[in-house]
């Protein structure tokens, strides 16, 4: 049974969850965590529904039988796929997912040009065009598939010639037509922040979903009782989980934790 005391679980099909993770500890510094990266499956983003929601659920599973009182899918393309599953699954504590943060963009930037930069598999989902629907007719919204960054910060790349070359080749259809926002619609992408708007120019304004996420958390811990009475003593206690055994990736989660600064 959980209770107040039991860690939060936070999975991602690798590295890009640690930018929810970050935001989640900067919220609730007292609460404890165990992070669970799929790298060994990564990325989700080229693989089909089916196979994202199998590994899903088993990584979903781990997390459970590990004694969470709360789970979170911070992956875009696992929560288009499998979020409904997972809340039929586990009725008994709160599922949270996060999904591309195209509102916040469009209610700032009505009647603008929004770009949302996401895996192939969360732009074909229902979950995603039912949210993009409910916008367009606010704003004019492009959407573009950006797998390859997923491998870049898998290999612990955020930065240097060879990602700028990768994000300009990507977005030379947008530098003549410069959009207002980009939505940053993978959890892997905030890592590379700097170098998106590098190659596009500080003009545009990035969202991601992650800051959304911590406060959905939050609020449903509070509205299942299960938030944390406990004083922060120091550090938040924070357990990482890695499905590839290379020590490297368990070393690198760290180091993405840790060098990480929330927008």
């Amino acid at each position: 049974m959980v209770t107040e005391s039991s860690p939060i679980g936070v999975f991602d099909s690798g590295m890009g969850g640690i930018t929810v993770l970050k935001q989640l500890v900067n919220l609730m510094p007292n609460e404890k965590y165990i992070f669970y990266g799929d790298s060994a499956n990564a990325p989700y983003g080229k693989k089909s529904s089916d196979t994202v929601r199998k590994l899903t659920m088993s990584t979903a599973a781990k997390l459970y039988e590990m004694g969470c009182k709360c789970l979170v899918v911070a992956c875009n393309t696992a929560t288009s796929v499998a979020i409904n599953v997972l809340r039929d699954t586990y009725r008994d504590i709160p599922v949270i997912g996060i999904e591309p943060a195209l509102k916040p963009a469009v209610l700032a930037n009505e009647g603008g040009h929004i770009l949302v930069l996401a895996t192939n598999t969360t732009l074909h989902e229902e979950k995603f065009n039912t949210l993009m629907n409910r916008y367009e007719s606010k704003a004019r919204i492009s959407t573009l598939a950006a797998p390859g960054i997923v491998e870049f910060v898998e290999n612990g790349i955020t930065c240097g010639t060879q990602l700028e070359e990768y994000i300009a080749d990507i977005l030379s259809p947008y530098q003549e037509d410069v959009p207002n926002a980009i939505v940053l619609g993978c959890t892997h992408f905030p890592f590379v922040a700097d170098t998106i708007k590098k190659v596009i120019g500080n003009q545009v304004t990035l969202y991601d979903g992650g800051k959304g996420t911590a406060a959905s958390t939050h609020n449903k811990l509070d509205e299942y009782l299960l938030s944390s009475r406990e004083p922060s003593a120091g550090d938040t206690e924070i357990t990482f989980c890695n499905s590839d055994p290379d020590p490297a990736k368990t070393l690198l989660m760290k180091q993405f934790f840790d060098s990480y600064v929330c927008p």
